[in-house]
């Protein structure tokens, strides 16, 4: 009798330790992160020690010029099972202060600390079935080439399609991979980076994946959007914000990636929507990619882009508040190193502008602007 219950108590307590071993096994827990810094000269030798012109939105996130700044500290938590994960991506600094600007007003209000600011990405992925995933939460932008993830880009500094762009969406979404191939992704956020929605229609978000050969990514993307701030009346006014992004890289050897990204976009109303409803103003741009990888330690990328903004849509604006257009060239290096921890990336920008952006040290007004800089990033 105690044989048997020995034997059963056995069972029982090996049955156990193998079931915690295969929920073990099918869940994953990840963290990572990086931080990055970097040093700016400027050729202007502007006063104000900035990099930014008459609109303020000249550039993305490299703003500061002739001094040490620091970027951005990312710390990203994950945790995955077989059928579902979920992403805790948190930021601080300058740049995640910037990445993250529609945070800032919490639910405490205007003036008030609120720590919504340093949530970069809080989502979850349920996997439903082996082709259908639905995400709901905060979530990064899907248009553009760019992302906010300094590691990830090929050039440190951003470009203007990427800094007039969607940054973040907070929402719901569905994609459905018909293959490995082909795939499709719909859904509705609130409006255009912003933590609480400013009027009561939602954002339609959609992208469509293809892969027609191996090395060449496709992605046709979009989002169209009632902007406007809601009437005295409480009805919603009419503030379409419409933008359509195609994003295609080819990697046409295993050393040499080629990419594109270009937008179309159009809106009525003030920029971000205002409540103030006007004619219909169109912004767009072109940037072509190219980086080739000497070896696993040392790569060069050149993005090339021009930017059209002069109906004046987006914030990157003259100094009479008109809209303007700028040709932008930018080559990076990289240096790998610290068993691939540690990328420094010199890298030298020119941005040419139709119109007086800038003022140099000697207080003269500049329609151009080059800028070399050296930034290093740790990832972990």
């Amino acid at each position: 009798m105690k044989k048997s219950i020995f034997t059963a108590l056995f069972a029982a307590t090996a049955f156990c330790g193998f079931s915690q071993e295969k929920e073990a096994e099918a869940s994953k827990f990840t963290f990572s992160g990086y931080i990055d810094s970097y040093y700016m000269l400027n050729f202007n030798s502007p006063t104000s020690r900035s990099n930014l012109g008459v609109s303020g939105y000249e550039r993305a996130f490299d703003q500061k010029s002739s001094q040490f700044s620091l970027g951005l500290v990312q710390t990203k938590f994950g945790y995955s099972t077989k059928s579902s994960d979920v992403v805790v991506d948190l930021t601080f600094g300058p740049n995640a202060d910037l990445g993250q600007y529609g945070n800032v007003i919490g639910p405490l209000g205007a003036g008030k600390a609120t720590t919504a600011l340093a949530i970069k990405q809080a989502y979850f992925n349920w996997k439903a079935s082996d082709k259908l995933t639905i995400t709901a939460g905060q979530f990064g932008t899907h248009i553009g080439y760019e992302v906010i993830d300094a590691p990830t880009n090929y050039n440190y500094s951003l470009s203007n399609l990427f800094n007039n762009g969607p940054f973040y969406h907070i929402g719901a979404k569905a994609n459905y991979a018909f293959s490995d191939k082909f795939s499709a992704m719909v859904g509705l956020v609130n409006n255009v980076d912003n933590l609480n929605d400013n009027n009561a229609a939602k954002g339609f978000i959609y992208q469509v994946f293809t892969s027609p050969v191996a090395g060449w990514n496709l992605y046709i993307n979009g989002i169209t959007s009632n902007e406007a701030a809601p009437l005295p009346s409480g009805k919603d006014d009419s503030g379409s914000y419409n933008l359509l992004d195609l994003t295609t890289s080819y990697q046409i050897t295993p050393k040499y990636l080629l990419g594109l990204n270009a937008a179309y976009g159009s809106q009525t109303g003030d920029y971000q929507g205002g409540g103030s409803v006007g004619n219909s103003k169109t912004w767009g741009g072109v940037a072509l990619y190219s980086n080739y990888a000497f070896t696993d330690k040392f790569s060069l990328g050149g993005r090339y882009e021009v930017f059209d903004n002069t109906s004046g849509a987006r914030a990157l604006r003259n100094a009479d508040g008109g809209g303007t257009n700028v040709s932008s060239f930018t080559l990076t290096a990289t240096f790998t190193a610290a068993e691939g921890h540690l990328l420094i990336k010199p890298e030298l920008r020119s941005d040419a502008y139709k119109t007086a952006q800038f003022t140099d040290g000697d207080g003269k007004a500049q329609k151009s602007q080059t800028t070399l800089g050296l930034h290093f990033i740790y990832k972990f």
